[in-house]
């Protein structure tokens, strides 16, 4: 079987759909083989592939972005064209269906559909703690 090329497959996803720039996909990819690496590590008794699922790929995109891309990471998104997790699921899909990923019967863009709030994920953790604190607190004069 001939192997997808990256960039010809992201070139032609572009082609026919532009709400997403090439370094999202890119980004989606360095991302999934970090995750890849989490998930075997977890599972190397085994010694089967284990399949990465939608809610641990986003898990992985916020590690990466965090270590990337720090407390400009909804920034660089939103140059990108990403702005919900629901945006990596049609990232990943168009990557499956042009056949760069694969998926199970059980895998949909439903799974990244209720992922994380990008402020609770990428803007709340640079916050001073009197601003992450779920309490409000009240000035008594």
């Amino acid at each position: 079987m001939h192997e997808i090329d990256f960039d010809d497959a992201v070139e032609k996803i572009l082609a026919q759909d532009a709400r997403y720039a090439r370094d999202a996909f890119c980004f989606v990819r360095d991302a999934l083989a970090l995750t890849k690496r989490q998930v075997h590590k977890e599972h190397r008794e085994t010694r089967e592939e284990k399949h990465v699922t939608g809610p641990q790929l986003l898990d992985g995109i916020r590690e990466l972005a965090l270590k990337e891309f720090g407390p400009m990471t909804v920034t660089v998104f939103e140059e990108w064209g990403v702005r919900h997790c629901k945006d990596f699921g049609e990232i990943v899909f168009s990557m499956v269906e042009i056949g760069l990923l694969a998926k199970t019967k059980t895998d949909s863009r439903a799974d990244f559909q209720n992922g994380y709030s990008f402020v609770d994920a990428f803007q709340k953790p640079f916050w001073p703690e009197s601003r992450r604190s779920p309490e409000t607190k009240t000035i008594s004069h």
